[in-house]
């Protein structure tokens, strides 16, 4: 069987597929030396796995949409629309509570990171049949992340997704554990059965599909469900995430383009440019993070500057545009154009 590799076998495997399995691997084997780092060596942590990894995914999206050549132009109401949007809508969140803004935008996060998944198993589905094998795939990347975080939302964990209490209003509603843990392990055996059928009786084995949904099972409910720790969560959660995400963008929109499509940008297409493309990366989320630190958190670095909180209604939303349009603007950039008839 040909199997639909985005790259080929070697990048696809370390870059997109292997994260979850690997880091999970070290968590195993390094469990209470990792523990430690999270006393011992928190600001180190934070700027590997905050800064230089999902903060700086973040920013890749740029090279699929402004970076790009006549692609503002081309929809200038999305392109330019979207931050602005993003700031109103933070602004207007922002009056309804510090809590309310944080709960909010990590609803759309976790959502954000739940089609990611999706996505990706979408794509190496892309040659197969609409047919009810890919609605169970379908249904089993929904139920390997929906139901950690519905377990989240219901026991208290000793992690957030982005400040204290954000999803403590989520509560009051009846608990619904037990049943959404057979529901969720339903799923998963009619899943695993339905992979060892097809492989049994057609010789044959979709590998970076299966590798996908079985590493979205294991990274979501090891990183939320089994785990109740901060660092272990994080390392989890943002290596699974980011990591795939800036090597989709290199490999589709610079590795896999025509250097006469790039107009520009096809300096990071060679060996070099890769380490250049992640420079690019590193320096938009250390920027970002330094006016996070300075002006907002002071927690890991402090320049003691003074900031009304009158402004912080203005100043935390505007901070907060970057991350708000990349989640926003992912829900349009990899549409496939419809076909005309």
């Amino acid at each position: 069987m040909k199997q639909p590799w985005i790259h080929n076998a070697k990048t696809d495997w370390w870059f997109i597929l292997s994260p979850p399995f690997l880091v999970l691997l070290i968590i195993f084997l390094f469990q209470q030396q990792i523990q430690g780092l999270e006393n011992q060596y928190s600001f180190y942590t934070w700027l590997f796995l905050i800064v230089f990894v999902d903060v700086a995914h973040v920013y890749s999206t740029l090279f699929k949409t402004y970076f790009v050549k006549g692609e503002i132009q081309k929809n200038k109401l999305l392109y330019l629309g979207i931050p602005a949007i993003s700031w109103i809508l933070g602004v207007i969140l922002f009056q309804f509570g510090n809590l309310t803004f944080w709960s909010v935008l990590a609803l759309v996060a976790v959502f954000h990171f739940i089609r990611q998944q999706y996505g990706f198993m979408r794509i190496y589905a892309r040659f197969e049949p609409n047919n009810w094998s890919k609605k169970i795939d379908e249904v089993a990347v929904y139920s390997a992340t929906i139901y950690p975080m519905l377990y989240w939302f219901m026991t208290p964990r000793a992690f957030t997704w982005f400040v204290n209490n954000e999803f403590d209003w989520l509560k009051n509603l009846p608990d619904y554990t037990h049943l959404i843990m057979v529901i969720y392990f339903t799923i998963l055996i009619i899943w695993i059965a339905k992979t060892v059928f097809e492989a049994l009786k057609t010789k044959r084995i979709n590998i970076p599909k299966t590798a996908l949904i079985a590493g979205t099972f294991l990274s979501w409910y090891f990183g939320i469900v089994y785990f109740n720790n901060d660092l272990l969560f994080t390392f989890l959660n943002v290596i699974s995430h980011g990591i795939p995400y800036i090597a989709l963008i290199y490999i589709r929109e610079i590795q896999q383009k025509e250097n006469s499509t790039l107009n520009g940008i096809q300096i990071f297409k060679s060996f070099s440019g890769v380490f250049l493309f992640i420079g690019v990366l590193l320096g938009f989320a250390f920027v970002e993070e330094f006016l996070w630190e300075t002006l907002v958190w002071n927690e890991h670095f402090s320049m003691n500057v003074m900031i009304s909180e009158k402004w912080f209604q203005f100043l935390v939303p505007l901070l907060v545009v970057p991350q708000l349009t990349h989640y926003l603007l992912d829900g349009f950039i990899w549409r496939k154009p419809k076909k005309v008839s």
